[in-house]
């Protein structure tokens, strides 16, 4: 199913906390686009009545039962894109724009 990483929860956290979120749980959502890749959606919300919930890293994950196909073999991690500058990132195999993490160790 879906992952998040220690980092991403770790932000995901601190965001609920600024925005006043805290108790809602983080809704995810995906898009197939017109060129095959997939555009991804997040932000805290209720549960609704449908919606299938799990935890990942103490996080409470929420999503409709439609986005599952898209979304399951996915992590969300928070990383380093370029000196000073962290985002959250979507790994997932299923999207053809997908780029395995480098292992900078090996290399």
């Amino acid at each position: 199913m879906f992952k998040i990483t220690a980092a991403a929860a770790e932000q995901i956290l601190k965001a609920a906390r600024q925005g006043g979120s805290e108790g809602l749980s983080l809704r995810l959502a995906a898009a197939r686009q017109a060129d095959g890749s997939i555009d991804y959606r997040m932000g805290f919300d209720t549960v609704g009545e449908e919606d299938l919930r799990f935890t990942s890293e103490g996080i409470d994950i929420v999503m409709a039962p439609e986005q599952v196909p898209l979304l399951e073999q996915t992590t969300l991690d928070y990383v380093e894109i370029e000196p000073g500058h962290q985002h959250f990132i979507f790994l997932n195999p299923l999207d053809p724009t997908y780029v395995p993490p480098r292992d900078d160790a090996a290399g």
